[in-house]
């Protein structure tokens, strides 16, 4: 009767480390443009038709830098994420942001909020279907 023998194989004396990949262009141009497009749509809701000042111009800055940070940020580490965490932090960013733009329209703060919730929600949800669907 034969038998099934293992073959010793050599052991490797260093541990290799993954590759690091550089973030390509678009991971670069995605939240630059998108900022730069919350920055103007903050800055031109706050203007409202009027002269423009120092202080429309800086929200209009911030807001576009900080949006920016966060779109950077969550599209490094969404792949560490379960789907329903990225799907939730696509919806967060998103509603937020239409929340905050809102409550620049001098909304109140009760319709605001329920707009950045709607938002946030369908993003959730289309969000979620595009994870859900195109996953192994």
């Amino acid at each position: 009767m034969a038998t099934h023998a293992t073959m010793p194989t050599r052991r490797r004396m260093h541990a290799r480390t993954p590759a690091r990949r550089q973030p390509s262009a678009l991971a670069w141009a995605v939240p630059v443009v998108l900022g730069v497009i919350v920055g103007f749509w903050a800055f031109f809701i706050n203007r409202d038709g009027g002269t423009t000042t120092a202080g429309q111009v800086w929200l209009g800055v911030v807001s576009g830098v900080v949006f920016a940070v966060l779109c950077y940020a969550l599209l490094r580490v969404r792949w560490a994420l379960p789907r329903e965490m990225r799907a939730a932090a696509f919806g967060v960013l998103a509603g937020g942001t239409v929340g905050f733009l809102s409550s620049l329209n001098g909304n109140s703060v009760l319709t605001s909020t329920v707009i950045g919730l709607v938002v946030a929600a369908g993003m959730f949800c289309t969000m979620f279907y595009t994870y859900y669907t195109r996953e192994n």
